[in-house]
């Protein structure tokens, strides 16, 4: 199956919000909510996608003939690549009937971990979506990393007791979902939290804590400062607030201030093996995606997820060699392009 088949079989039932287009830039979903469109005018989650494309990078292949090692350290687990696939929730409701949550993580979760990589999952107000996704990764010996909403304590308690029965190596905590349309005014309450209560949280979980939601370095230092062990800089898609930034432009200002204390991750527009290898020289560990990951279970399960695993981690290799970069180690800014000519500027 190459990734082109993957596509037409997803458009034959992923509606109606997602076109499982060639590209997943935002253009075609635009603001329709819920669905995987965009808050407000919808023009965060193109703008994040647009960010990436206009980075560029540094050809040179007057260097060492290798294979470029792509690998990473996860928490102690070695990952293959350095991605994940991101968090989706209530995917029957955002995606289409031909998958529910149970359905959908048993694909994802098993077929991450058999590509070398690990899937991050979803919550939703229906607990069965946390319940599907704790139980797929605790089905895959924990591999993966269930990610939960900024709930009251109360619920976060029942949640936590579900995320270690699955034996996961960590958890995530998506805190900006608390601008999500559907989280207003219903319950259970979920919110904002400060840096005491984050803390708190992150004592109560009991694993590596990953927060993600970040777009500033106060935000960060925030984040430092309540014990999370990472964080996504990452505006969910553009989902929460609209006239939001994009990840790219903000991700090498947050990695200067925290990197090296904890993990850095990034989100939001990023589709190609090239973007992943913009983030990690901008300063990210590693990178999410999400929603080609769904077009990729809708389109061809298990094999639609090995497939376009492979083919992002084709192309940061290809990148890589082209660009001189022996191992993910070795990436920094020095491999993006930046311009001296003023008439270029």
């Amino acid at each position: 199956m190459t990734y082109q088949e993957i596509l037409a079989n997803a458009r034959t039932c992923i509606g109606p919000y997602c076109k499982a287009c060639p590209q997943c830039n935002g253009k075609a979903c635009g603001a329709q909510m819920p669905g995987p469109g965009a808050k407000g005018v919808g023009d965060t989650a193109i703008r994040n996608y647009d960010a990436w494309k206009k980075i560029r990078i540094n050809l040179d292949t007057i260097s060492e003939n290798v294979v470029p090692d792509t690998s990473m350290d996860f928490f102690g687990h070695t990952m293959k690549y350095p991605f994940f696939a991101g968090p989706v929730g209530a995917v029957k409701l955002h995606y289409g009937d031909k998958l529910d949550d149970v359905a959908y993580n048993d694909i994802l979760v098993s077929a991450c971990a058999d590509a070398g990589i690990a899937a991050f999952t979803g919550d939703g107000t229906n607990p069965a979506v946390m319940e599907a996704a704790c139980a797929a990764i605790k089905a895959k010996d924990g591999f993966g990393i269930p990610t939960v909403k900024p709930w009251d304590v109360n619920t976060l308690k029942v949640k936590f007791d579900l995320v270690r029965s699955s034996g996961c190596f960590a958890v995530a905590m998506d805190i900006d979902a608390a601008g999500l349309p559907f989280l207003q005014n219903l319950q259970p309450p979920a919110g904002s939290k400060t840096v005491e209560e984050l803390a708190q949280v992150i004592s109560a979980a009991g694993k590596p804590f990953i927060v993600k939601g970040i777009m500033t370095v106060e935000a960060a230092k925030k984040a430092l400062a309540a014990g999370a062990s990472g964080i996504v800089v990452s505006n969910h898609g553009g989902r929460v607030l609209d006239q939001c930034p994009a990840t790219a432009e903000v991700l090498y200002e947050i990695a200067q201030a925290v990197g090296g204390e904890m993990k850095i991750f990034v989100d939001g527009g990023i589709r190609t093996g090239t973007d992943i290898f913009k983030a990690l020289c901008l300063g990210a560990d590693g990178v999410i995606i999400a929603r080609p990951y769904v077009t990729a279970v809708y389109g061809g399960a298990e094999e639609g997820v090995a497939v376009y695993t492979e083919k992002l981690g084709a192309e940061l290799i290809d990148t890589m060699k082209m660009c001189g970069a022996k191992s993910i180690a070795d990436l920094n800014e020095s491999f993006l392009y930046k311009p001296s000519n003023p008439f270029l500027s």
